[in-house]
Order: structure tokens, then sequence, then C-alpha cells
């Protein structure tokens, strides 16, 4: 058995980590991510001849794609009834001057911090966000026309194809760089997987955001005011 002191510092140590997401934005991200996988790698075993002789059963492989693919906007549609989660999409639609600001010293490839501020999310998340809400549903309206055949005429068809299979390799290079930008940030991952941050990360990486009431009040707009 720990010691008393032991036991008692972990709660401690919990407590003084800033809340970053809730248990329904965890549930809507893992599972909206188990969902894009799957999607990921049937498309894989669809289009890459090795993987898909080595997997087989195509049509089994395709079904499972078509029904993964219409599947992946239900965890966020259902997640709209979190209102933790409708603040934080309303936080991902705006950009403000400093997000501009964050932006432009990235395409500089100025990492300095002073040139990187960021609310609750930096402009790259932001931007990551809109850019796969946008896939998800070009994705989604292809899928349907590749999938019933008869509701638009061929040449419909073949453009939805076309266009489906190269923004689903685009999907794929989006998806790797994203898995490899949170594997670069051990406290953006544990932020994700336990809801808390360290608050020393959190001003840090995102010193516009405002962590106390943050499920009610978002600053980040004042904040940035401030700032300019």
């Amino acid at each position: 058995m720990p010691p008393l002191s032991e036991t008692a510092a972990a709660p401690a140590a919990t407590a003084r980590r800033v809340r970053r997401f809730t248990p329904a934005e965890r549930w809507i991200h893992r599972t909206t991510a188990a969902l894009v996988g799957v999607c990921v790698v049937s498309a894989a075993c669809l289009y890459v001849p090795d993987l898909a002789q080595l997997v087989g059963r195509r049509a089994l492989v395709v079904t499972v794609h078509e029904w993964t693919g219409i599947l992946t906007p239900v965890p966020v549609l259902a997640g709209l009834a979190s209102r933790a989660f409708r603040a934080d999409l309303g936080r991902l639609n705006r950009f403000g001057p400093h997000d501009r600001r964050w932006l432009r010293a990235a395409l500089r490839r100025d990492h300095s911090r002073a040139e990187r501020p960021a609310g609750k999310f930096n402009a790259g998340q932001k931007v990551y966000a809109a850019w796969t809400a946008g896939a998800m549903l070009v994705m989604a309206a292809t899928g349907s026309l590749m999938w019933f055949t008869g509701l638009a005429p061929l040449m419909w068809r073949t453009g939805a194809t076309f266009v489906h299979d190269w923004l689903a390799l685009a999907v794929g290079i989006v998806v790797i760089g994203h898995i490899g930008k949170a594997f670069a940030d051990p406290e953006a991952r544990r932020g994700m997987r336990t809801g808390r941050v360290d608050p020393k990360w959190a001003a840090r990486e995102h010193p516009l955001w405002r962590t106390e009431d943050d499920d009610t009040n978002d600053h980040e707009g004042a904040h940035a005011r401030d700032v300019h």
C-alpha cells in the first residue's frame, strides 16, 4: 500500500491540472477517429493491389467502407447535444487577428511563442478542423453517388469517383500528419486522453485561452484585442 502522503498527493496533482475537454468531447473525438481510421484502412485495401490480395473478400471490405463512411458524421451530430462541444465548435469557427498572425508565423516557419498567439485552439487546429469538416461532407456526397448509382447520370458518377479517390488520398495524408503532430506533443495527447492538461503547457501553447469558467465564457476575442 502506498504511503498516505502519496495517496493524498495524487488527487491534489489532478486538481491542479486544467480541464481542456469534457468526457463527451473525448468520446466524439475517439469515435470519429476510429471511424475515419476504418475508412482509410478499408480504402487502402480496396485501392492498393498488394493489400487487396492480402485481405481478400472485397465485397465485405466495400460494405465496411460504405457503412463507416455513412456513420462518420454521426458522433459529431450526436455531440451537438453537449454544450461544451458546441462552445468549442464556436471557437473553431472564429478567426481573429491573432489567428492570422499565427498563420503568417507558420508560413515563415517562425516558431517563437510571441509570434504564435493562440486561444484554446490555434489557427492550425482551426484550419485542420475546417478542412476535415469540408472533406467529410464532400466524401459523403461523392460516396453516395458512387453507391446509389440511380441518383445521378453516368457523367456525374464518373466525376464523383475521380473526386472521391483523390480526396481520399489527401485525407489519408492529412490524417497521418495529424497523428504525427499528436505524437510530437505528449501533453496535447494527455489532454485528449484524460481531459486535463498542465497549466504551464496551457499558458505556453495557448496563452489567450482563459481556462477558468471555460464552459460558459469565451474570452479569446477580448484577449486577442488586448494583444493588438
